[in-house]
């Protein structure tokens, strides 16, 4: 592991993309500072102090909480230089401009502490260009970096070194932006726009080329190339709209000024006639329309109308037109399967798509060699940087590799591809052909040095149990690895084995069922986890590794039992449930639950019945029950009871209703944390609870904390009665209950299912201060989950979200 330390980080530049840098590693506990000029009037910080305050309104959030925005400090070039010194590394992310980057970079060089990095965050721009304006001594310890935006949820970011770069400065921020900052990274050859935005926005501009050559709307082409393409949701315009048709415009512009053709004096591209401006965009950029910070660009929001550009009165229609439903089933079949029909059919939209996938295909391979060290860097770029599920080699090797070559070959030769460039020799024979394609067990195409190579392996990847890998390497899925000790169709309990030389001493329970929904099968099979672990391991990790802890108890499970004895028999289940949350928090062993994505319902209280929480950074954690008309009926309102008694046992104010309401509005207006951040400030996770930036390093710091809390002595806390809030507090809450259904603002059985949740967490109709135990609240749980169940109108959103997915508000 590397022992370079971040000890603080100045980022240069208070604008969009340098203040979300500045958020970011505030949500991962960096102390940061925020460069930008003095303002010229007022106080010398008020531009950065107003991108700060900015950074709390932004959507989507780029802090885990607004109030961390005081986290970060600002500065300015005029008083402050003498702060640089104090930092570890320092990100420059002002305007893309050549002149006024090097210019910043003469004013902080005598500033710049001995051993710090520099890296330029420059969406394309020479970084070999912008380093010489460094003095000698600099230019080994500077590099680019490009973060992705928006930079707190985008995984990707590009690490771009120079001639003079030393190799260890490059392993070392490797390392840090890998684990600390919890992206993916991919290393790109300095060469225009890197390796994601030269694939993306070339993508992009041959999109809006085959759209307009096959007469296809910008509303249907969204449809065509986003989820049902495996895509960002969002499409191609729309995503144009958000990123800011001025910034793609930007990125277009580094293709023209770098790339041309033969005779040209620039860098020879074959693709380069596909780099022109289109008209459409020149329009709109023109009219300052520049997506949605502006309102308009390919689309305009008009009260809650969206319209659509017409690109031949350039005037906006009314949009939302969608794809061909044949085209849907189309992209539904297997790949090979799936790009035949596409290449062969007699409608626009398919042979659109087909003529999308081919040009990325075609441009993919001639570029191989140029930008990138191997294929899986393309790929990689593709997922992480524009949200594709699969990178286009993937998708090509899926389909059949000499199959869709000689495709693609068809289509250059008869004029129908983007350009004349033939596709490379290796594509057709060599190692390449003989494999089936760029991605094998022993590593991804490498065009450039003519092999398969590995993937880079850095200390900090022994973090990664089980990384992304791409399709073709045969990467151990977590599914069968490791030693099974019980496996059924809703659980798998199982060990790593050699692990850190802690050969499978924790066991690691994973759900199976559908959302990691909790069956009757799985309480029994996490009561048999905990049994095993207790006589034979130091503790047990709850873990899967897809963007779902769970969510929640399998209403449809449950629906046999109701059917046949009504809510007695749901009594009996949910019973069982609770007893098993309550094996969870009494364990002899540690009980860690290792969370990512979504926690819901009964997946929150799995949650917060564990020993410990260790919670990727972007995990979302509620009770949201009141959703389909019920409570939290495993534990989730007797767990908020508790930590109110023990949060105001701790202070000096005895009234201990303050400390129960937040607990109490979070399970009744179903909140859920937009992170792990937030959803410690919701009271689901604890201050001693991990938050672990890099989804793939999970699993290895679950499994360290089982290992230490068992090493420590762990024991189980004491079985306490605790007090509650009784009828007083009850009657407070309901009254507020009151106004709000009486305003309007909740439903009456809102207000009913609000009430019965107050029922609870207040302990019932008892005094204030009556001492009461956790089976005890269970029970009263139990009473309202199940009258509940019997509810008309609960049973109306039950069946409306089994049916919509979505949640009907009655």
């Amino acid at each position: 592991m590397s022992r370079f330390q971040v000890k603080k980080v100045a980022v240069l530049g208070a604008g969009v993309m340098g203040a979300q840098i500045a958020a970011h590693l505030v949500n991962c506990r960096v102390p940061v500072l925020l460069f930008d000029l003095p303002a010229k009037e007022g106080p010398k910080n008020g531009i950065v102090t107003k991108a700060i305050e900015g950074l709390k309104k932004l959507k989507p959030a780029p802090l885990g909480v607004a109030e961390d925005a005081s986290l970060i400090q600002p500065a300015n070039y005029e008083e402050h230089m003498d702060l640089l010194k104090e930092c570890d590394l320092i990100i420059e992310a002002i305007a893309e401009r050549m002149d006024w980057k090097t210019d910043l970079y003469h004013k902080i060089a005598p500033f710049i502490a001995e051993g710090a990095i520099v890296a330029s965050n420059t969406s394309g721009l020479s970084i070999t260009t912008l380093s010489q304006a460094l003095p000698d001594t600099l230019k080994p310890r500077f590099c680019g970096i490009h973060f992705f935006n928006p930079p707190r949820y985008m995984a990707l970011v590009e690490l771009i070194n120079t001639p003079t770069t030393e190799a260890s400065v490059l392993d070392n921020l490797e390392a840090f932006v890998t684990s600390a900052l919890g992206k993916g990274v991919i290393r790109a050859h300095d060469t225009p726009n890197f390796i994601a935005n030269r694939v993306g926005i070339a993508g992009m501009l041959a999109t809006i080329h085959e759209a307009e050559a096959f007469g296809l709307s910008y509303d249907v082409v969204d449809d065509l190339t986003g989820k049902k393409m495996g895509r960002a949701s969002s499409g191609t315009f729309r995503t144009a709209d958000v990123v800011g048709l001025d910034t793609m415009a930007h990125v277009i512009k580094t293709l023209q000024d770098n790339l041309g053709p033969v005779g040209s004096g620039k860098v020879e591209d074959p693709f380069s006639d596909m780099y022109g401006t289109p008209p459409v965009l020149a329009a709109l950029l023109e009219a300052k329309s520049l997506g949605q910070k502006t309102g308009a660009g390919f689309y305009k929001k008009v009260g809650r109308d969206i319209l659509r550009l017409d690109p031949e009165s350039m005037e906006y229609v009314p949009g939302g037109a969608k794809a061909d439903e044949v085209v849907g089933r189309m992209l539904k079949k297997p790949a090979g399967e799936r790009l035949k029909l596409l290449r062969n059919a007699e409608g626009a939209e398919p042979r659109f798509l087909w003529a999308v996938l081919r040009d990325q295909f075609h441009y993919a391979a001639v570029h191989l060699e140029s930008i990138a060290e191997s294929a899986r860097d393309i790929d990689f770029a593709m997922r992480w940087g524009f949200g594709a599920s699969q990178g286009p080699f993937e998708l090509w090797q899926q389909a059949g590799w000499l199959q869709v070559a000689n495709w693609i070959k068809e289509d250059i030769d008869t004029g129908k591809a983007l350009s004349t460039a033939p596709l490379p020799d290796w594509v057709f024979k060599g190692p390449v052909a003989d494999a089936g394609g760029v991605h094998t067990p022993e590593g991804s195409w490498s065009a450039s040095s003519q092999k398969f190579i590995p993937r880079r392996q850095l200390p900090v990847y022994a973090r990664q149990h089980f990384p992304e890998d791409v399709l073709g390497a045969n990467a151990p899925g977590f599914e069968t690895a490791g030693t099974t000790v019980h496996e059924d169709d809703a659980i798998r309990l199982w060990t790593l084995d050699g692990a850190n030389g802690e050969a499978g001493d924790v066991l690691i329970a994973s759900i199976k069922t559908k959302m990691h929904a909790i069956s009757p099968d799985v309480s029994e099979g996490l009561a048999m986890g905990i049994e095993l672990a207790e006589k034979s391991y130091k503790g047990l990790v709850i873990w899967s590794n897809d963007e779902m802890f769970s969510a929640g108890a399998d209403l449809q499970a449950m629906l046999p039992a109701f059917m046949m004895g009504g809510s007695a028999m749901i009594d009996g289940v949910e019973a069982e449930l609770q007893k098993v949350m309550l094996k969870l928090r009494y364990a002899a062993v540690p009980v860690v639950s290792a969370i990512r994505g979504l926690a819901l319902g009964g997946g929150c209280e799995l949650a917060v019945y564990s020993s410990k929480r260790v919670a990727a950074m972007e995990s979302y954690i509620g009770l949201v029950e009141v959703g389909v008309g019920l409570v939290p009926g495993a534990g989730g309102l007797t767990y908020i009871a508790r930590r109110a008694a023990e949060n105001a046992a701790t202070s000096t104010n005895k009234d201990m209703l303050p400390f129960l309401t937040e607990g109490f509005t979070a399970a009744a207006m179903a909140s859920v944390g937009t992170g792990a951040i937030d959803s410690r400030r919701l009271g689901y996770l604890l201050s001693s609870d991990v938050i672990v930036p890099n989804k793939d390093e999970l699993l290895f710091v679950a499994l360290n904390e089982a290992r230490a809390l068992f090493n420590s002595g762990y024991r189980a806390p004491h079985k306490r009665l605790f007090p509650v809030v009784g009828r007083n507090g009850l009657a407070t809450i309901k009254g507020q209950l009151v106004n709000m259904r009486d305003g309007g603002f909740i439903s009456a059985h809102d207000f009913h299912i609000a009430s019965l949740i107050a029922g609870v967490v207040c302990g019932g109709d008892v005094d204030a201060g009556t001492l009461v135990s956790e089976e005890y609240l269970m029970t009263l749980e139990r009473k309202a989950f199940c009258a509940l169940l019997e509810h008309p109108k609960t049973q109306e959103r039950i069946m409306g979200m089994m049916s919509t997915g979505k949640p009907v508000r009655n």
